[in-house]
């Protein structure tokens, strides 16, 4: 399979959670953590993040200051957005809608895809995407991790919260839904900074 090379951002509780069952909002981290969240993003060719994310968090998908914008990307099984969603509202990079069902769904100027996600990866590499970057939500990243692909993991483990919850989500998404196999990574970065309660990780897939 021709696909771009895949990293995904996350908060972690010190449970295992990257949010609550109410599928709290981002903003339970330190300001260091949101800065590091904007660092990941220069330099990459497209962010990607699913439905569920996009209208917890309300994010534009865009990189303070940069010249060139990344890709926009969007999953969604139904395709139906709210048309005031801040990122049909800010400029920023072209946004690329992926419908993996639903019926046909239409929006000005978004490029809309009807595929499954493997079919969508791939249509990104022809765009010339070569690193995309996810940052949510856990069903999408247990997709991903189903096709063996995510090659980086970063990760801040707030140790500061836990947030409980049997239907809290864990990168994976809710527990239950276990991957047919283990895959396994290997520590890449490591710094912790006890002022915070966090301690920011990442890890490369071991192949």
């Amino acid at each position: 399979m021709q696909r771009p090379r895949i990293s995904v951002n996350f908060a972690i509780s010190a449970d295992g959670k990257i949010s609550s069952e109410e599928k709290r909002a981002s903003g339970w981290t330190s300001h260091v953590d949101h800065q590091r969240l904007l660092d990941l993003r220069k330099g990459v060719d497209a962010l990607m993040v699913g439905k569920g994310t996009l209208l917890a968090d309300r994010m534009t998908m865009t990189v303070p200051h940069a010249k060139k914008q990344p890709l926009r990307c969007i999953i969604s099984r139904s395709g139906e957005l709210p048309a005031d969603l801040p990122i049909f509202q800010k400029p920023g990079g072209a946004i690329h809608l992926c419908v993996t069902g639903g019926a046909d769904v239409r929006y000005p100027g978004v490029t809309v895809h009807h595929q499954p996600l493997l079919d969508f990866l791939e249509t990104l590499a022809t765009l010339g995407v070569r690193h995309l970057h996810c940052e949510g939500g856990g069903e999408l990243v247990h997709s991903l991790a189903a096709l063996d692909a995510v090659d980086e993991i970063h990760c801040t483990l707030a140790a500061h919260t836990l947030l409980g919850g049997k239907k809290s989500p864990t990168l994976t998404g809710v527990p239950g839904a276990f991957l047919e196999t283990s895959l396994t990574y290997e520590i890449k970065h490591m710094e912790a900074h006890p002022e915070l309660g966090e301690c920011f990780m990442s890890y490369v897939r071991k192949r």
